[in-house]
């Protein structure tokens, strides 16, 4: 491709933005009306609230509740520019992109592509499992937990009812966790009423953890309490253990188990979504590195933020967590940095400031880590509600979640479970015809 894309030309800077996530748009609304010309790529026309990805795939909320048209969101904003394309290659020595809707130009580039999912080399092993990234997944996950439940009314081979009610969750991270007391609520107060045929004490849940205890990155307490909450659901807590591989019918475990199950929800961990073009240099542990002003290593007018970017300093030698709150505040301060490098002043250094961690096991069970605060329960879970409900952006889609939230709590119910796509699986493209996709 040797065309270019169609932007009105502009004695402004152009700042290209890839990737619309949550430090792409801190860092658009950063340089809103300031003097540079602004053009966003994204492969999807909407921002996604990925923290509550799991409760479309649990039929908690539908998806336009916790997505936002990008155009729509910047839309007041003077010479800006939204393109949807997937991004092939980055040329930096001629200060170019290749997309697949043609290549552009930049003055300066920031790589705000997110992150995907990381299956830590095995691939081929986990072709069948369900990744939970992007909303197409989390509906197609839901439909496969749906339709396992219209399957198992029909057959009368007790051993394949069973691998359709068995569902294994691979991670004891939040996301993990989350989704794991979401199938337990579903099987305690939903599902019964549904499928009044089936024995949902066969139901079974299995969240698979390699370390030895739930939520890592979180305090012990909150392992702890998280481990506590899930027994409560029935959930099959296995620590210390890996999953080796899964073939859409059984999931194999490194100690010997075999679970018969159709259904394996990969939440194990995340790996930057790499874009080719940037030598291998500046690559490390499958992210971008970049120094204390999000410039890529060797490059003055490339920047990377969010998950993708690997700031390595004393207190995190491995790189900042790979959180939306790094993203966002990366993407705030790269705003002022533009404008700064605008008037030739001074930079300012990236210092993290965490504000805290947190993650929902159902209704009234929740885990906080502030800084020096550390609770949990009923509390705990308003204040992961309240945390969510303002970070989400769109006043209507506020509104949309918090009454559905509302209607959940007092009925026990789950307003959303339409098969409205059923889940077929397709065959993998193959390995040439694969693009690198934006976040």
């Amino acid at each position: 491709m040797n065309y270019s894309i169609h932007i009105p030309s502009s004695t402004k800077k152009r700042v290209v933005i890839i990737g619309g996530g949550f430090g792409g748009i801190r860092l658009a609304k950063g340089l809103k009306n300031k003097g540079f010309q602004v053009v966003m790529l994204d492969r999807h026309n909407y921002h996604t609230f990925q923290p509550l990805l799991y409760q479309v795939a649990t039929a908690g909320l539908e998806p336009d509740s916790i997505a936002g048209p990008l155009r729509k969101l910047l839309k007041h904003y003077k010479d800006f520019y939204f393109r949807m394309a997937l991004v092939n290659r980055i040329v930096p020595e001629e200060n170019m992109i290749d997309t697949t809707i043609g290549q552009l130009k930049y003055d300066y580039l920031v790589i705000a592509a997110g992150s995907k999912t990381n299956y830590f080399g095995q691939e081929k092993n986990f072709e069948k499992a369900f990744p939970l990234k992007q909303i197409p997944q989390a509906l197609d996950l839901r439909s496969q937990i749906l339709q396992n439940f219209e399957k198992a009314i029909m057959t009368h081979d007790k051993e394949e009812r069973q691998s359709l009610m068995n569902f294994v969750i691979v991670g004891g991270g939040p996301t993990g966790v989350e989704v794991a007391g979401a199938l337990g609520e579903l099987k305690m107060h939903v599902l019964p009423n549904d499928y009044k045929e089936l024995d949902f004490e066969k139901m079974s849940i299995y969240l698979i953890e390699a370390m030895p205890r739930l939520l890592n990155g979180m305090s012990d307490s909150a392992g702890e309490k998280s481990y506590d909450f899930l027994k409560r659901f029935n959930v099959t807590t296995k620590l210390g253990t890996m999953v080796k591989a899964f073939d859409g019918k059984s999931v194999q475990l490194d100690d010997g188990m075999v679970i018969p199950s159709q259904t394996l929800i990969w939440a194990a961990g995340v790996t930057g979504n790499l874009i080719d073009g940037l030598p291998d240099k500046v690559i490390a542990n499958g992210r971008i590195m970049v120094d204390e002003f999000s410039k890529v290593n060797g490059y003055d007018n490339v920047f990377a933020i969010g998950d993708i970017a690997m700031q390595q300093t004393e207190s995190y030698p491995k790189g900042h967590p790979m959180l939306a709150q790094v993203a966002m505040q990366q993407g705030s301060l790269l705003a002022k940095n533009l404008l700064r490098i605008n008037k030739d002043k001074a930079l300012i250094p990236f210092n993290y400031s965490d504000k805290g961690s947190m993650a929902t096991i159902g209704r009234n069970k929740a885990v906080v880590d502030l800084k020096s605060v550390k609770f949990s329960g009923l509390f705990a879970w308003f204040v992961w509600m309240f945390i969510h409900l303002i970070s989400i952006i769109g006043f209507r889609n506020k509104l949309v979640v918090f009454s559905n939230w509302l209607w959940n709590y007092f009925t026990y119910d789950r307003g959303t479970r339409l098969i409205i796509r059923p889940f077929v699986r397709k065959p993998k493209k193959k390995k040439q015809e694969e693009k690198v996709p934006v976040a």
